[in-house]
């Protein structure tokens, strides 16, 4: 119960108790002893037979009597209807606080659901995220493991592979043998590995068949390798 609750009980209270108040102030019948002082006066002022003839203040007194019942019941409908009207207002300021508490219920129930949904949309885009770095360095790793081919380099390459073409494929398959192994800074930024392969690439696709039969029975390690990376050939345009 809050204070307006309070306040509207006491104003009724008041309200009722000055109600109350009021009709009995103004509605409250003579004391026993007033009465009799007032009938014994008016029997000795008043002439029997007067009293015997006249019947007037017996009806004055009678309408007396009727006037202040009506005024008494008017009082009391009236008091009546005011309590009502307080107890009316007392049972609208009920209902509209319990539908204030069930509209908060419910903003409540509608921000816990909104702050879900909101945690599983940032728990998505955290996904999201790790799912595209993650291809992001499966592509990056891609790239580094690609033989890329210059167009600048493709002339001179195209003329060693022919000069291995005219070797024999023992022999070719042990300078290639060689050349695989030799540093990055010795055969080039890319180093000896990539060289080979791509001389490989221009060479016929009969002599390419000798010489990586022939490091079959030597180097099978690099001739797995020389076949895999000669799948990751990208010859620049």
């Amino acid at each position: 119960m809050n204070k307006k609750h309070i306040i509207l009980i006491s104003a009724s209270a008041f309200l009722c108790f000055g109600a109350a108040f009021a009709f009995s102030f103004f509605y409250r019948k003579p004391f026993p002893e007033q009465s009799a002082a007032q009938s014994q006066q008016q029997s000795l002022t008043t002439p029997v037979e007067t009293l015997d003839q006249s019947p007037g203040p017996l009806e004055v007194g009678t309408t007396q009597t009727t006037n202040s019942i009506q005024k008494r019941e008017l009082a009391e409908k009236q008091l009546k209807i005011l309590f009502n009207d307080v107890q009316e207002k007392i049972r609208e300021y009920e209902s509209k606080q319990q539908e204030l508490q069930s509209r908060e219920q419910r903003l409540q129930v509608t921000q816990e659901t909104l702050k879900k949904d909101i945690d599983k949309l940032d728990n998505l885009r955290i996904d999201t995220a790790v799912m595209i770095a993650s291809l992001k360095a499966q592509q990056e790793s891609l790239n580094n493991s690609r033989v890329r081919i210059e167009q600048t380099e493709k002339a001179n390459l195209i003329t060693v592979a022919a000069t291995y073409d005219k070797m024999d494929p023992a022999s070719a398959s042990q300078i290639l043998t060689n050349l695989s192994k030799l540093p990055a800074q010795s055969a080039g930024a890319e180093g000896g590995l990539d060289e080979a392969v791509k001389i490989l690439h221009y060479m016929t696709e009969r002599t390419k068949a000798k010489v990586l039969a022939e490091l079959v029975s030597s180097e099978p390690t690099l001739a797995a390798v020389f076949c895999d990376r000669l799948k990751r050939i990208n010859v620049g345009q």
